[in-house]
């Protein structure tokens, strides 16, 4: 396989150093060695990681994210990291950077649950762009915050919004408690970060929900991207089911993504 899209990963200097001081560089050459053709990247901050960012930390983040996919445009594709806690400033980039630009989809992290109503006004418009929503969600016991969706939160947003796609982010950190939360709700992909490869992970994820519904995201540079694939090539899943989940079905989701 060597044209696997990897749809989530990340840049920004929020993580730990990686190969160099150029990670959208380092994202490229590191992805075109394990037989990933595109990947999807999103900036949660500039200089940090920003839970909550305002209108400016939106704006310098995306426009990192922006000068990263002019870079390299055959190899990343831009989500727009927005914010509902600013809906005006969010919606301002979104239709600076969906609208008018070149970027794919929208990312949400942790400032609000996806549950929340306040994110309506973006989802209003990410429907009308017809771009999907990736949406950080995890089950935790620990190190959790107030705001922080879970996989529960992911299905009442579905709920209300049946014609939003979504990719609900961390197989890992969703489990098989997520996996039966969301299985109910067509509209939902999960995608297979968040945490080391685990035996059968993936293959009751594919059991559960179909191996449509499932998508290859490494969550670069948080885990390797060859670390990532190990989840879906050490799978049980045949070789059309596997192809799905390594590009066909990032294809049918993201349909501003280019095939080539």
């Amino acid at each position: 396989m060597t044209d696997a899209i990897d749809a989530h990963a990340h840049l920004g200097s929020g993580f730990r150093p990686w190969r160099t001081d150029d990670l959208a560089a380092d994202l490229v050459s590191t992805a075109a060695d394990s037989g990933i053709g595109r990947t999807l990247v999103s900036t949660l901050g500039t200089r940090s990681l920003l839970a909550h960012p305002g209108p400016d930390d939106l704006r310098a983040a995306n426009e990192l994210t922006a000068a990263a996919v002019a870079r390299f445009p055959d190899r990343l594709a831009g989500v727009v990291y927005l914010s509902p806690e600013h809906p005006r400033a969010s919606l301002d980039e979104l239709d600076r950077h969906v609208a008018d630009g070149p970027f794919v989809g929208v990312k949400l992290w942790i400032a609000m649950r996806a549950d929340d109503v306040r994110l309506d006004p973006l989802v209003a418009r990410m429907c009308e762009l017809g771009v999907p929503l990736l949406q950080h969600a995890w089950y935790k016991t620990v190190d959790g915050t107030p705001d922080e969706s879970t996989p529960a939160d992911v299905a009442s947003l579905a709920r209300r919004h049946p014609s939003l796609r979504i990719q609900m982010a961390h197989l890992g950190g969703a489990g098989k408690r997520g996996v039966a939360d969301i299985a109910p709700h067509p509209n939902i992909v999960v995608d297979t970060s968040g945490g080391d490869p685990v035996l059968g992970e993936v293959d009751h994820a594919v059991a559960e929900l179909g191996a449509e519904r499932v998508v290859f995201g490494s969550d670069a540079p948080i885990r390797d991207p060859a670390t990532a694939l190990a989840k879906v090539l050490g799978s049980q899943l045949s070789e059309r089911d596997r192809r799905l989940v390594l590009r066909e079905n990032a294809l049918r989701l993201y349909r501003r993504l280019s095939p080539a």
